[in-house]
């Protein structure tokens, strides 16, 4: 990656915009009249509602629409472990992201600490003040235990956007390549490259969703349950993995499979590859900046259709697609939890806004900038949240 310079754009934008979010007061603030409405003493009677039912808090104070964008700067974009503080500017940039496309106000959370329980008991005390939680660029092994404990003890939606929010994007994205293809998800092989927090979150839910014939590749090759160490996570995914129980390298998993999805280093799938792949191979390379094959190399290898992380490429596999919406709608719901049913149902809406005429092989997903997207990935997650009873708007009005 390109060092930036201190006299580059991105530093000179960055010093001039000195943050990318701000406070903004909804409460007239004009005259002592206001004053007292907004603060003291009218403040006082909401502060007594709430303490007689905290539920309140939703509909009285702004946590109804308020996420926190929270880090430890563990695995910040491609720069790896550059800190809590290091890590604030992508924070700001989230929560921007949030506001832009979903109308969520986020606020940034970075934690000094790499120590899970400490990250998590910091995000318990601040319960309080969030209608939800965003976990965000935190390392694995470590971000799955922070989720999962997270997500009993709070009485919110928590989602680690590296993990479900790229999961929701695939599938989304994959079902649409099925379709042109003419193969289905049941059937289809399908390898994994890359078993760290995306990866994982990527099979679990194609899992879930009905595919059937997944095999995952770390830096070591083929996982499978004989070479993964005991209460190692990666064993947990060699269990519901690799059925045909192959090993070797990249290489032989690829050999007659109909999907590639690469989470992980650049170049690491060759053109040989893509050539060994059953006929109309799906190629999704989404290492940044530079994927696991180029988009034009894997096409004269044979690729049918080839998405990336790049915006500078067709079929840009982006997490803007899914976040905002999937947040937008628990929100929207005061749902107590964000399920794999909530992110099915937001994957369909988000290839269901591809229309048939459009559809082609290098058009797989909505543009990151359609108007449509996260009003109809709210509608559509709102909805689950209700019917699943996850909803405590729901349970208020029963």
């Amino acid at each position: 990656m390109e060092i930036i310079k201190e006299d580059s754009l991105p530093i000179a934008m960055h010093k001039e915009w000195r943050g990318k979010i701000e406070t903004a007061v909804r409460a007239p603030l004009e005259n002592s009249y206001d004053l007292a409405l907004a603060y003291t003493p009218g403040v006082a009677e909401p502060c007594m509602e709430i303490k007689a039912d905290e539920r309140k808090s939703f509909e009285l104070t702004r946590r109804w629409n308020t996420v926190a964008v929270v880090t430890n700067g563990t695995a910040v974009l491609g720069l790896g472990d550059i800190g809590p503080v290091a890590g604030l500017p992508v924070m700001e940039g989230k929560a921007a992201l949030f506001k832009a496309f979903g109308g969520v106000d986020a606020v940034p959370i970075c934690i000094g600490s790499k120590d899970p329980q400490k990250v998590i008991e910091t995000v318990s005390l601040i319960e309080s003040s969030f209608g939800g939680i965003n976990l965000e660029d935190i390392a694995a092994p470590e971000c799955f235990e922070i989720e999962n404990e997270l997500k009993k003890r709070l009485s919110i939606p928590v989602m680690h956007d590296d993990q479900h929010g790229t999961a929701t994007v695939v599938l989304a994205a994959l079902k649409n390549a099925l379709k042109l293809s003419g193969k289905s998800l049941d059937k289809v092989s399908i390898v994994i490259n890359g078993c760290g927090a995306a990866g994982s979150a990527i099979a679990r839910l194609l899992v879930k969703a009905g595919a059937k014939k997944i095999v995952m590749c770390d830096r070591k090759g083929i996982l499978s349950e004989e070479t993964t160490e005991e209460g190692s996570y990666k064993r947990e995914l060699a269990k519901i993995t690799n059925r045909r129980k192959l090993k070797g390298k990249l290489s032989a998993a690829v050999k007659k499979a109909d999907v590639f999805i690469g989470v992980s280093a650049a170049n690491v799938l060759k053109a040989e590859d893509v050539a060994s792949m059953n006929e109309k191979p799906i190629i999704f390379a989404m290492a940044n900046p530079i994927p696991e094959i180029l988009p034009d190399i894997a096409k004269k290898a044979g690729a049918f259709i080839v998405g990336t992380g790049r915006s500078d490429f067709p079929n840009q596999i982006n997490n803007v697609l899914a976040f905002p919406g999937i947040f937008r709608g628990a929100l929207d719901a005061e749902a107590e939890d964000i399920t794999d049913d909530m992110l099915i149902a937001a994957a369909d809406a988000i290839a269901g806004l591809v229309d048939e005429d459009e559809l082609g092989p290098e058009k797989i997903v909505p543009d990151a900038f359609d108007e449509r997207v996260a009003g109809t990935v709210a509608e559509a997650v709102r909805t689950v949240a209700e019917e699943k009873g996850i909803s405590r708007k729901i349970k208020k009005e029963m």
